[in-house]
């Protein structure tokens, strides 16, 4: 205890010395002391003759302090003086203080503009963590795909150079963008970047500072480790190289994994049988969020009855312009699955099968496709429904007539 008792007097006398010392105390005692002076002279020289009361004086000196407005005219030499004198202070004064709030917001932009200041007002957020050279076009698409978002609920976490970060918020489009300078896959700099009220993330491949693929994938599973732990609630996508790393995300519980080595094989295969298929995925996958494959949530109304029941009523309507194809599985958020089920679980009066189907959320496995199901596929929640759509044109109304 009275170890306690002296490290606090220990504290306290070092931050008393460092304000005793401080400019700003010094200024706060020598101001009052010359508005004083001023106050008790001005008033010993013109007493009777342009002031009345040593009321009058600070009133006169107040007033000019804080508008710049002399509301008197000295009659003696040293009157003049003084008001003279506490002029230049007061224009010096308002210099040095005009002056120390500019470099205030001068240093916080220049802090922002490199990404080191921490963001305080986002919320539902969504965080794009790793730099490729391609960056204007990753970032374009990423707002193609997603219609509800804008690019300042946008959050660029990366270590790329301050130029390249320059040159892309110079542009009209990005220049509402956020920036958090660091590794991504460093807790406190998730923090800067208010992972705990984002709700989405995605991991690319992070090529700002060279390295192997080995290593660029190790990043992007402690990112994700690392963002899980700060926000279990949110949605991680991550890209990587290889696909041994895919067990690891999944223990880490990632959402979304994209194996961009194993697509890219993919695709030169099928192109190499010469059957068009590279352009039937070019098709397929567009940055227009309103065509090709889409997955969109299944109507409440389904939900308990068949696949069979939701295809014929969905299939139904050729004016539609969308084909149902199958399902997506398990969506969405682990932890927010987990929940679900317990909630489940608690309507079991069976204890074994509420066991059984706890320990069956932690072997789900997170946006699963399911295309062409079984006609009595039963339709439960955490399922979405997978369509081809065709976009509709805009109709012309001159070509009626």
């Amino acid at each position: 205890m009275a170890h306690i008792k002296g490290t606090r007097r220990k504290k306290f006398k070092k931050r008393l010395s460092e304000l005793l010392h401080s400019n700003y105390f010094r200024f706060g005692i020598i101001l009052p002391l010359f508005y004083l002076f001023t106050v008790y002279t001005a008033y010993y020289w013109e007493k009777n003759r342009s002031m009345y009361s040593i009321g009058d004086s600070y009133w006169y000196f107040l007033f000019a302090f804080v508008t710049g407005v002399v509301r008197f005219s000295p009659a003696t030499f040293w009157g003049r003086t003084i008001t003279l004198i506490s002029s230049v202070v007061r224009i010096c004064l308002y210099g040095t203080i005009l002056a120390k709030v500019s470099s205030v917001f001068i240093n916080f932009q220049n802090q922002r503009d490199k990404g080191l200041t921490k963001l305080k007002n986002l919320t539902k957020h969504f965080l794009l963590c790793g730099w490729k050279p391609d960056m204007e076009t990753i970032i374009q698409a990423v707002l193609a795909a997603n219609e509800d978002l804008t690019p300042d609920q946008i959050v660029l976490i990366n270590e790329a150079p301050q130029e390249q970060i320059a040159q892309i918020k110079s542009q009209s489009a990005f220049k509402e963008l956020n920036y958090i300078s660091g590794d991504f896959s460093n807790e406190e700099v998730l923090k800067k970047a208010a992972v705990n009220k984002a709700t989405r993330a995605l991991i690319i491949s992070d090529q700002s500072k060279g390295g192997t693929q080995l290593e660029i994938d190790s990043r992007a599973v402690l990112a994700v480790l690392a963002i899980k732990n700060l926000n279990p609630s949110i949605y991680v996508a991550a890209e990587i190289f290889d696909a041994k790393f895919e067990s690891h995300l999944n223990m880490a519980h990632c959402d979304e994994i994209i194996l961009t080595t194993e697509y890219e094989h993919n695709l030169l295969a099928t192109a190499s049988s010469g059957k068009g298929f590279s352009n039937v995925i070019r098709a397929l996958i567009g940055i227009d969020s309103n065509s090709g494959v889409t997955v969109e949530n299944i109507p409440p109304k389904f939900l308990g009855k068949t696949y069979g029941e939701f295809s014929a009523e969905q299939n139904s309507d050729s004016a539609k312009k969308s084909i149902l194809i199958g399902l997506l599985l398990n969506t969405g958020n682990f932890q927010k699955r987990r929940l679900d089920a317990i909630r489940e679980a608690h309507k079991n009066p069976n204890v074994e099968m509420v066991i059984d189907d706890l320990m069956k959320v932690k072997t789900l496995k997170s946006n699963e496709p399911v295309l062409l199901p079984d006609e009595d596929f039963p339709l439960r929640r955490g399922m979405r429904a997978i369509y081809v759509r065709v976009k509709e044109e805009p109709k012309d109304e001159n070509a009626d007539k």
